[in-house]
C-alpha cells in the first residue's frame, strides 16, 4: 500500500474514528451522569446537522425549518410515550381516564383519531422518520417543480415553521399547548428517568448517529453525490444534462428531514419531553448555525459544531446569563468572518497536512485531493 493510499484512507476514516472514540470511550469515562445526559441531548441535534450537510452543503437548499421535522419526530415518540403513561389505572382521578391529562383538562372525552395509531410501537419508529418525510415532500415538491429556490425557498421554510409552531400552541386539547407533552415515563414498560435509562440512551444515540454519518458518507461518494454537487454548482446544465433535478432536491430535503426526525426522537427520549419552543423559527436558525460553525461541507465538522456550540451555550449561560446571547452571536460572526469553511476548513487546511507530513510522509503536493464526502 502506496503512503498516498494510506494517506487517503487516513483522510477519509480518521475523523470518523476520533468522533466515534470521543463519544463511546472519553466522554463516558469522564463526564457524570448528568453532563453526559447533556451530551446525548446535544447529539440528537447532530442528526439535524447531518441533513443540513446533505441539503444546505451539497445541494445548495438552504432551510430554516428544520425544527420542523425535528419536532415532529419528537411528538411522534412523545405520544406513543403519553399514551403508555395514560393507562386507566394511572389516570383514574381524570373525569375520562385512558387518555392523556392534556387532553381531559381540556374537556375532551375520547382520544382522537390520529393519536390511535400510537398505541403501536412498530408504527411509531416508522412514523418518527415517515411523517417529517412526508410533510417534507409536499412542501419540497410543491417549490421544486415550480423551480422555487434560493432565498426564496428559506423564507418559505420558516414561515412554514411559525405556522406550525402556532398551530401546535392553538391545538393545545390535542397537543399540550406551549407546554408540550410532558410527564414522559417509560418506553415498553423500562423507565427512561433513570439514571440507567439515560446511560443506556446515551449510547443508543450515538450508534444510531455513527450509522447515520456512515450512510451519509456512502450518499455522498456515490454518483448521487456527485449529481447533488453539480445541482448546487451548475444547476441548469444538470437540468438540459436530462437529470430531473427537482426530484433530486425533493429526495436530499425528505432525507434530511427523516434524519431530523430521529434526532427529534432522541432529544425526546433523553429529556423526557417536546414542546413547540423547541421547533420554532430560533431554534431552526440555531439548527444552521452548528453547521455553518462546525462546516457545512463536513459530516463530522457538523456533528462537532452541534456538540461545540451547545457546550458553549450552556457554559455561557451558566457563568453569564445575561450575556451568553451576545457571546453566541460573536462566536458565529467571528467564525464565519475568518473561517467560512467552518472549523471543519481549519482541519483540512492545517491539521490534516499537519499529520500528513510528519505521520506519513506524504508531501502537500501529493495530499489527495479532497472528497465530497469529506
Amino acid at each position: 500500500m502506496t503512503k498516498e493510499t494510506l494517506a487517503r484512507l487516513a483522510r477519509e476514516w480518521l475523523g470518523f474514528g476520533l468522533l466515534a472514540f470521543v463519544l463511546i470511550a472519553i466522554f463516558p469515562s469522564v463526564l457524570d451522569d448528568f453532563r453526559l445526559n447533556l451530551v446525548g441531548k446535544y447529539l440528537s441535534f447532530g442528526f439535524v446537522v447531518l441533513g443540513l450537510v446533505l441539503c444546505w452543503g451539497y445541494t445548495g437548499i438552504l432551510s430554516l425549518g428544520q425544527g420542523i421535522f425535528f419536532g415532529l419526530g419528537g411528538y411522534c415518540i412523545a405520544m406513543f410515550l403519553k399514551l403508555e403513561a395514560s393507562t386507566p389505572e394511572n389516570t383514574a382521578i381524570q373525569s375520562t381516564p385512558g387518555i392523556p391529562d392534556f387532553m381531559d383538562w381540556n374537556q375532551l372525552t375520547e382520544l382522537p383519531f390520529f393519536w390511535e395509531p400510537f398505541h403501536s410501537f412498530a408504527f411509531t419508529v416508522f412514523a418518527i422518520m415517515a411523517v417529517p418525510a412526508a410533510i417534507a415532500f409536499i412542501l419540497a415538491y410543491a417549490m421544486f417543480k415550480r423551480r422555487v429556490g434560493g432565498v426564496y425557498f428559506a423564507i418559505i421554510t420558516q414561515a412554514v415553521t411559525a405556522v406550525l409552531t402556532i398551530l401546535i400552541i392553538g391545538q393545545q386539547g390535542y397537543t399540550g399547548g406551549i407546554n408540550g407533552i410532558t410527564d414522559l415515563r417509560t418506553l415498553m414498560g423500562w423507565d427512561i428517568r433513570t439514571d440507567d435509562a439515560r446511560f443506556a440512551l446515551y449510547f443508543i444515540c450515538v450508534a444510531l448517529l455513527l450509522v447515520c454519518i456512515l450512510i451519509g458518507r456512502f450518499v455522498l461518494k456515490s454518483k448521487l453525490g456527485r449529481i447533488l454537487v453539480a445541482i448546487r454548482d451548475k444547476e441548469e446544465r444538470v437540468r438540459f444534462s436530462g437529470y430531473d433535478v427537482a426530484n433530486f432536491k425533493v429526495f436530499v430535503f425528505c432525507t434530511a428531514a427523516a434524519l431530523a426526525g430521529i434526532g427529534g426522537a432522541m432529544f425526546t427520549l433523553q429529556v423526557g419531553f417536546m414542546s413547540p419552543t423547541i421547533i420554532g423559527i430560533v431554534p431552526s436558525i440555531e439548527m444552521v448555525i452548528f453547521c455553518a460553525l462546525g462546516g457545512r461541507l463536513s459530516l463530522i465538522g457538523a456533528v462537532a459544531g452541534a456538540l461545540i456550540v451547545n457546550a458553549a451555550k450552556t457554559t455561557f449561560s451558566e457563568m453569564f446569563p445575561e450575556l451568553w446571547l451576545f457571546a453566541m452571536g460573536g462566536l458565529f460572526i467571528g467564525v464565519t468572518l475568518f473561517f467560512p469553511k467552518g472549523l471543519a476548513g481549519l482541519v483540512d487546511d492545517y491539521v490534516r497536512p499537519f499529520l500528513g507530513r510528519h505521520l506519513l510522509g506524504v508531501k502537500p503536493n501529493d495530499r489527495p485531493a479532497p472528497t465530497p464526502a469529506e
